[in-house]
């Protein structure tokens, strides 16, 4: 049976898990109607021009896996943010772990969808959020259609939480293959701020596919903070859909770094709805072998005076393949607009790949909006000299690397968040170096 096919076949069994009564059970039926009539992408679509699903949906997964393996913190201690305090919303194989997980409703909402869903006290913001930013695109209708699980953060007006949240998906299932749909709904009102440190790993050497979708509402004069930390095991593909809706005086930025996984997507669509709004969209991509990322922008400038800042880094070695595809929409109204994207790639092997593709689509006349793409190698000339003062060639090519991506790791605002991707990146290219950026 194919994915598709035993996946609409699943549904029923999925229906008895939930109030098929309610609002939002009408939501999941049309977007699995969606999904039906779509199907999964493929080649075909310019959207994913570059970037195959087959390989990945050959794999016989278990829609609804049970917790497969007992995970004890000792063993997955290592893939927090554990040198400071955090909130904690965990699952384990699509279902929440309570024994690691920090949750709280002391003046802000920290817990689960599937309560969420099934209390009246949170149908008010449900209502008035769930589904409304989300695209009705393939892979988004088919989580939606599923949505049952994930993190809900619901900040109240004038709040500052006093430390960051992480949301970590892990993955355990040893005897069979799995496909997770996490689904994230953060609401900050006016003038509140968060920070948001979001995760997905794999214990197992079977395949694991996610797909995740997350609705980020900024009200406004709110700030937020996301870092994304993909470092996935190399049978773990992952699309990752991101919708983020601004209202006036609001900031978001949106931290990605890719250094692990087999296949990911990132689908990272920010939109601007109201003014002086700055959106940030920021990345690191550093893979090897076989892997792939493709990294697809949207902002959507839709009224006057905003910004948007885009600054993507990638790093490709041996037969590794990438995409940047970061489209910028100017309507006629948004007059006064600022945005910027960059993105520079260094091919460390020549049998590496980048597919780069900036888009530019501008109806204001009285605007400044600027694209850059870079692709090559690094300097021999730098390296050399650095040879010359006694620094290895490995640790060499180490340090340039380390510098090319210093645009994006200086805007980090959680230090030991930045602490820990500067270790993840020295092991990446092999190398200890002892010092931060």
């Amino acid at each position: 049976m194919e994915l598709k096919d035993k996946i609409l076949s699943s549904y029923v069994a999925f229906e008895n898990e939930v109030d098929i009564n309610s609002d939002v059970h009408e939501i999941r039926t049309e977007a699995l109607e969606n999904f039906e009539k779509l199907g999964f992408p493929t080649k075909r679509l310019e959207a994913w021009k570059y970037t195959s699903l087959n390989s990945v949906l050959k794999e016989d997964y278990s829609m609804f896996p049970n917790k497969c393996t007992s995970v004890e913190l000792a063993d997955v201690k290592k893939y927090f943010i554990h040198d400071i305090d955090t909130y904690k919303v965990i699952f384990i194989d699509g279902k929440y772990s309570p024994f690691l997980s920090e949750t709280t409703h002391d003046k802000i909402d920290v817990c689960l969808m599937s309560a969420a869903f099934a209390k009246p006290k949170y149908q008010p913001v449900i209502k008035k959020y769930f589904n409304k930013v989300a695209k009705q695109d393939n892979l988004t209708s088919l989580n939606t259609a599923f949505a049952k699980e994930g993190a809900y953060i619901h900040i109240p007006k004038n709040t500052e939480v006093q430390k960051p949240i992480q949301i970590i998906n892990f993955s355990t299932c040893a005897d069979v293959s799995t496909m997770v749909q996490p689904r994230n709904l953060i609401v900050v009102e006016e003038n509140a701020h968060v920070q948001i440190i979001e995760r997905h790993q794999s214990l197992t050497s079977n395949a694991v596919l996610s797909n995740v979708v997350t609705e980020i509402f900024a009200e406004k004069s709110a700030t937020v903070d996301v870092y994304k930390i993909q470092n996935d095991d190399i049978n773990a593909s992952l699309v990752d859909n991101t919708y983020v809706d601004q209202k006036s005086n609001s900031v978001v930025s949106v931290h990605t770094f890719s250094f692990g996984g087999n296949i990911t997507r990132n689908n990272l669509n920010f939109y601007q709805n109201g003014e002086h709004i700055d959106s940030i969209l920021k990345g690191v991509t550093i893979i090897e072998g076989k892997q792939h990322v493709d990294h697809h922008t949207l902002v959507h400038h839709i009224e006057p005076n905003c910004e948007s800042h885009q600054d993507y880094k990638g790093i490709y070695d041996e037969r590794s393949t990438a995409v940047f595809n970061g489209k910028v929409i100017v309507e006629k109204e948004a007059q006064k607009t600022n945005a910027y994207q960059q993105n520079n790639n260094v091919l460390v092997s020549d049998k590496a790949t980048i597919n780069a593709k900036p888009q530019l689509e501008i109806f204001a006349d009285d605007v400044k909006c600027s694209h850059g793409c870079t692709i090559g190698q690094l300097d021999d000339d730098a390296l050399f000299y650095m040879q010359q003062r006694g620094i290895p060639q490995k640790e060499g090519k180490a340090l340039l690397m380390y510098a090319f991506a210093n645009t994006v790791l200086e805007s980090v605002k959680i230090p030991e968040v930045k602490s820990r991707i500067t270790k993840l990146i020295a092991k990446k290219l092999g190398v200890n170096i002892g010092f931060d950026l």
